[in-house]
């Protein structure tokens, strides 16, 4: 029995701290290997679209798939789960695209924290609710509404004793951290010489 909680217990530990460390790893895929009820889902999204790729994407807490595009001089990313149920829709966006208050806050948040740190990319983020439609959280978000579910998601590099470290943040719409976690490069499967 102290065997077992044991056991459970050191998962548990291992786990949490690992969720706190981004190790991502996309590789590129062919339409086909796409989760076709995805596919279905967007397609009339991808019309006008330019630049349509398709990845599959590792990290250190899930498996997901994700199509990448350029429509009307926005880059857009939605992501899927293995299953094809739309997870959220992301799209690169300026600091003037965040309203004044929420991004003071977020600014604060960076100022107090991080001694030196510089922002590399901004995306706002559409997730998909519990209880609302896929096709309207993709409604929502091509249409480019900033709702009180909408998520900023921050990648910004920030000194450290050891250097610089790479981070990526998730804040609310009105600039509360939601989760903040260090990125690291993904490992390459191949010998160094």
């Amino acid at each position: 029995m102290k065997f077992n909680f044991l056991l459970i217990f050191t998962l548990f530990i291992t786990q949490f701290f690992c969720a706190q460390n981004k190790y991502e790893k996309e590789t590129r895929i062919d339409k086909a290997d796409f989760p076709e009820n995805a596919y279905s889902l967007l397609e009339t999204h991808l019309e006008n679209a330019r630049r349509i790729r398709f990845y599959k994407e590792i990290d250190s807490t899930k498996q997901s798939f994700e199509v990448k595009f350029k429509k009307r001089k926005l880059h857009y990313s939605v992501e899927f789960d293995p299953q094809g149920t739309l997870e959220d829709v992301e799209f690169e966006i300026d600091v003037v695209d965040i309203p004044e208050d929420n991004w003071m806050t977020i600014e604060n948040y960076l100022k107090s924290n991080h001694n030196k740190y510089r922002v590399k990319k901004i995306q706002q983020q559409h997730p998909t609710l519990t209880d609302e439609n896929p096709k309207e959280t993709l409604r929502k978000a091509f249409q480019n509404l900033i709702l009180p579910e909408i998520n900023y998601e921050i990648i910004f590099s920030a000194k450290t004793e050891k250097g610089f470290q790479a981070y990526e943040a998730l804040f609310n719409s009105v600039g509360k951290l939601i989760t903040l976690r260090k990125s690291y490069p993904p490992n390459y499967d191949h010998i160094l010489y």
